[in-house]
C-alpha cells in the first residue's frame, strides 16, 4: 500500500510551512502528498438548514481554490512531487485522526485558522497527539525557521514506544545525513539521610541510563552502519524540560507516544502539550502505523 504523506492545510502561514515540509518529505520518501482541509457548517456540523435538510456541509469553492493554489505551488517547487487535495466535512481533529489510518505520516502546523484553528493549542492537538494512527510531525510557525543542520534528537527510556521512536529517529537522521543523539533523562541527584545510600542510588541510575543508551545505539547501528550516534544521559527535573532545552540546537526531536521512567506519560497530558508547543524545532510523535487494509 502506497501510503501518502498527509498535511492539514487551512491557508494559515503555519499550515503552509507544514505543507512545504510534507512535500519535501513525500519526495524524499517517494510517496504521494495529500493536502487535506477539514471544514464545518457555519452553524456547526450536522445542523439542519431547514426541517427537510440534514445539513451536511458542502465543500467550499474558496477552500478548493486555496488547496489547488497550494498544490500547484508545491509541485512547482518540489520536482517529482505527486500531490492531491481533499476537503472533508468534519472537525479538524477527527479529520486528521481518520486520515492518519491510511497515511505514512501526518504533518501539521503548530497553530492554524479556519478548519484547523488552534490545532496544537488545545483539545484538537491533544486528540491528534494521543489518537493518531501513524507518526505525526508538528512543525513550527513560518516565522520560526526550521533548522536543517542540527542533529536528530530522540528520547530513550527502555519502553517499546521509545524503541520505535529511536527507529524512526535513526531513519530520519540517515535521510538528513545528520547525527543521531540518544537522550535519557533521569531525576537530579537528591540528598539523603545516609550519604552512602544516595551514592548507591545515583550509581545505579547512571548505570541504568548507560545500559539503556548503549542498547538503543546497538539496535540502530546494523541498519545504519555509517550513522554517527551520540549517547547522552541528562539529569533534569522533567523530560520535557530537558528535551525542550536540547531541541534548541536540533533539526528534529522524536518522542514515543507513551513511555515509562524518565518519559512516563509523555503524550498523555501536559508534558506532550508543552513539548509540541515550546520545542525549538519540529516534533515527531512516533505512533506505530496501523496494518494496511487488503
Amino acid at each position: 500500500m502506497n501510503r501518502p504523506v498527509v498535511a492539514g492545510v487551512d491557508g494559515s502561514p503555519s499550515s503552509l510551512a507544514a505543507a512545504d515540509q510534507a512535500a519535501a518529505t513525500a519526495v524524499a520518501r517517494s510517496r504521494p502528498l495529500l493536502l487535506v482541509h477539514g471544514y464545518l457548517h457555519p452553524l456547526g456540523y450536522g445542523v439542519p438548514l431547514n426541517p427537510y435538510d440534514l445539513g451536511l456541509p458542502a465543500p467550499t469553492e474558496e477552500a478548493e481554490k486555496m488547496l489547488e493554489r497550494v498544490a500547484a505551488d508545491l509541485a512547482e517547487r518540489h520536482p517529482g512531487l505527486r500531490v492531491a487535495v481533499r476537503q472533508v466535512a468534519g472537525g479538524p481533529g477527527a479529520t486528521l485522526v481518520e486520515e492518519s489510518r491510511r497515511a505514512e505520516l501526518v504533518v501539521v502546523g503548530s497553530r492554524g485558522v479556519g478548519g484547523f484553528a488552534g490545532l496544537l493549542l488545545g483539545s484538537v492537538g491533544g486528540q491528534l497527539a494521543q489518537h493518531g494512527h501513524c507518526p505525526v510531525l508538528v512543525v513550527r510557525p513560518a516565522e520560526q525557521p526550521i533548522p536543517v543542520d542540527g542533529p536528530v534528537l530522540v528520547g530513550v527510556d527502555g519502553s517499546d514506544a521509545a524503541a520505535y521512536a529511536v527507529e524512526l529517529a535513526a531513519d530520519e537522521a540517515a535521510r538528513r545525513d545528520a547525527e543521531l543523539v540518544l537522550v535519557h533523562v533521569r531525576a537530579p541527584e537528591r540528598g539523603a539521610t545516609a550519604p552512602e545510600v544516595a551514592a548507591e542510588a545515583s550509581t545505579a541510575e547512571r548505570a541504568e541510563a548507560a545500559e539503556l543508551l548503549a542498547a538503543a545505539a546497538a539496535r540502530v547501528r546494523p541498519a545504519h552502519p555509517g550513522l554517527p550516534v551520540t549517547e547522552r544521559a541528562v539529569a533534569a527535573a522533567s523530560p520535557e524540560t530537558a528535551l525542550r532545552e536540547a531541541s534548541a540546537g536540533a533539526s528534529l526531536v522524536v518522542v514515543g507516544s507513551r513511555g515509562r521512567g524518565g518519559f512516563a506519560g509523555l503524550l498523555l497530558g501536559s508534558v506532550s502539550q508543552a513539548l509540541v508547543q515550546h520545542a525549538h524545532c519540529p516534533v515527531l510523535i512516533a505512533h506505530r502505523p496501523e496494518p494496511a487494509d487488503d
